[in-house]
C-alpha cells in the first residue's frame, strides 16, 4: 500500500478537490494532519461530501486550530505548540492520501515546516494553477522535493494554460498526471469522472 501526500504550490489552488480526486481513485484513507480554520465546514468534511466509494476512512486531525493562518500563528493562537512528534500517521492497510497545509515552507512552528511531516516513502503530488508567478512557485516546489529525493509528480488545477505547462513540464521532468478543470462545481458524479481518468496514473 502506498502513501501519497498532497501539497500544493500555495494556498487555494485546489488541493482539497485534488485529495478528494485522489482518494475516490484509490479507494483510500484521507487524512488531513493539521486544520487551521473552517473547523465546521473543514477540509475532511468537504472530502467526505465528495467519495462515493464506502471503504475509505476519514482520521482525525492531529491539530484542529480555529484561526485561518499560517499552522503555526493559528496554534499560537490558540495557546497551543505545534510538535512533530505528535504528527503520526493513522495505522491503515489500506492506501493513504495526505493532505498538506498551504505550501512545502508553511511553518508548524518555530523550526519545521509541513515539509517535515512528509516521509521519504511517500509519494508526493503538487497540485499547480496558473497565477502571474506560479512558474516560479512551482518549480521551487518541485525541485526541492526533488533534491530531498521523493517521488514527486504534477497535477494541473484550473484552466488550461500552455506555456506555463510547457516549461514547467521541460524544466521539472517530472510525471504530469493530468489536469482538473475549472468546473462549475465540484460533486460526487464530477468527482468520480475524475477519480476513473486519474486512476491508471496513480
Amino acid at each position: 500500500m502506498n502513501t501519497y501526500f498532497i501539497t500544493g504550490i500555495s494556498t487555494e489552488v485546489g488541493k482539497t478537490i485534488a485529495s478528494a480526486i485522489v482518494t475516490e481513485a484509490l479507494e483510500a484513507d484521507y487524512w488531513k494532519p493539521v486544520q487551521a480554520g473552517e473547523l465546521d465546514n473543514c477540509d475532511t468534511k468537504k472530502v467526505k461530501n465528495l467519495i462515493s466509494n464506502t471503504k475509505t476512512k476519514f482520521h482525525p486531525n492531529s491539530y484542529a486550530l480555529k484561526t485561518p493562518m499560517s499552522p503555526h500563528a493559528a496554534a499560537n493562537i490558540d495557546g497551543v505548540k505545534i510538535e512533530l512528534h505528535k504528527i503520526t500517521p493513522p495505522k491503515t492497510t489500506n492506501n493513504l492520501v495526505i493532505e498538506g497545509a498551504g505550501g512545502l515552507l508553511v511553518p508548524l512552528n518555530n523550526t519545521h515546516t509541513i515539509l517535515n511531516i512528509i516521509k521519504p516513502n511517500y509519494k508526493v503530488i503538487v497540485v499547480s494553477r496558473h497565477y502571474l508567478g506560479s512558474i516560479n512557485h512551482t518549480l521551487l516546489t518541485v525541485n526541492l522535493l526533488k533534491e530531498k529525493g521523493f517521488n514527486v509528480s504534477i497535477l494541473f488545477s484550473g484552466n488550461a494554460h500552455k506555456t506555463t505547462e510547457s516549461i514547467i513540464k521541460n524544466m521539472t521532468q517530472v510525471p504530469i498526471l493530468g489536469r482538473i478543470d475549472e468546473e462549475p462545481y465540484f460533486d460526487k458524479n464530477v468527482v468520480k469522472e475524475y477519480a476513473e481518468t486519474l486512476k491508471s496514473k496513480l
